[in-house]
């Protein structure tokens, strides 16, 4: 399914229906994503919220990012990649779920949405000097190594991405490969999501010889990504197949039942509480893979909340707005951020994992 977007003066007709004034940076930025959202669910049945209150409990707990149009999207240069993870570092041994690795894996999946340079800094910073890039339109893949192991993150959508400039080609390529829902045949058994198996395609003939040379040499291979990353990543470590873990955050659904049965990795998929991607597409035969964690209204994971339900205690935003009341009719439109896209944003992935680690859970 194709999406042009048309510019005519100062107004933006998109898919030939709506008209709309050219906003401000940030808020063009959101409608767009807003846009590609509802296409894909017919509906957005969420609540909205206001931005998050600053976290300031336990100590070595990190602050809770407020979100506005301003950082709703990444990269997040300002934020500080890996930090405790001399303490807590990887344990690219496991063999089962580990919140430590979760973090690192977080932190990987949001810091490969910034440029090349800033993120062989901060994952050479962090231990892991050998950082290669694959890109080709739609995709991109960074795979970052020490001798001991590897971590594959796939970028989430450029849609998603803040960009000083933008490319209407670059963000109609990433549409089309999220709103192609047509299931093909997966070569190792089922069916799934067109548009996410032709943009691993795009980069597999390279990449594909790059992590057989350095497991090669002994290094344990880990897989992650945010949003279109992870979707990304679920079919890199089905197609593969020989990896230590797989850890995804705010995933789409990649696949039917039978992909589901014949998905033989281990693979942990974060949920943030209303975080809307991970509800798409919202109709079957589409399933998602791999044991559920469930980042809650109050940020603590949990392993036991059903998939088929939504969210029931209350968003972390409203208790905030209860008690700002005053403060809330003074913010503009530029700090009202909708949950289920506050929520998508890869950075608490990181935060709220990171605290959960602090308090022992």
């Amino acid at each position: 399914m194709a999406v042009f977007v048309q510019i005519r003066g100062g107004e933006r007709n998109i898919f030939g229906i709506v008209k709309c004034p050219v906003l401000k940076k940030g808020q063009n930025r959101l409608i767009r994503i807003i846009l590609f959202a509802g296409i894909i669910l017919g509906f957005i049945g969420f609540p909205l919220g206001q931005n998050q209150p600053q976290a300031t409990s336990l100590s070595g707990k990190k602050e809770i990012p407020r979100i506005t149009f301003k950082n709703l999207s990444p990269p997040y240069k300002d934020h500080d990649y890996f930090q405790g993870g001399q303490k807590y570092g990887f344990r690219f041994n496991a063999t089962s779920f580990n919140l430590i690795n979760a973090w690192w894996l977080a932190e990987a999946s949001a810091l490969v949405y910034a440029g090349e340079d800033f993120v062989s800094s901060r994952f050479s910073a962090a231990g892991l000097p050998e950082v290669k890039f694959f890109t080709n339109q739609s995709t991109q893949c960074y795979v970052a190594s020490n001798n001991r192991f590897a971590i594959v993150a796939f970028r989430g959508s450029e849609i998603w991405k803040k960009k000083e400039k933008t490319d209407l080609n670059e963000e109609v390529s990433d549409l089309k490969t999220n709103i192609d829902i047509r299931l093909t045949d997966w070569e190792q058994g089922g069916k799934v999501h067109r548009g996410f198996k032709e943009a691993l395609d795009e980069i597999w003939p390279d990449l594909l010889p790059y992590i057989r040379k350095i497991q090669g040499k002994g290094c344990k291979i880990w897989i992650t990504g945010h949003s279109l990353g992870g979707a990304l990543a679920t079919l890199c470590a089905g197609r593969y197949g020989n990896v230590q873990g797989v850890y995804t955050f705010g995933s789409p659904k990649v696949g039917d039942e039978a992909f589901k049965d014949n998905f033989d990795v281990k693979m942990y998929r974060f949920v943030n509480n209303y975080d809307i991607v991970s509800r798409v597409p919202p109709w079957y035969p589409f399933v998602h893979v791999g044991v559920l964690k469930f980042i809650d209204g109050d940020g603590i994971i949990r392993d036991t909340i059903p998939e088929s339900e939504l969210p029931t205690n209350q968003p972390r935003d409203e208790a905030y707005n209860q008690a700002n009341a005053s403060q809330s009719k003074k913010n503009s439109f530029n700090g009202f951020v909708p949950a289920p896209f506050r929520d998508h944003v890869p950075l608490l992935y990181a935060v709220y994992i990171w605290n959960n680690i602090i308090e022992g859970r």
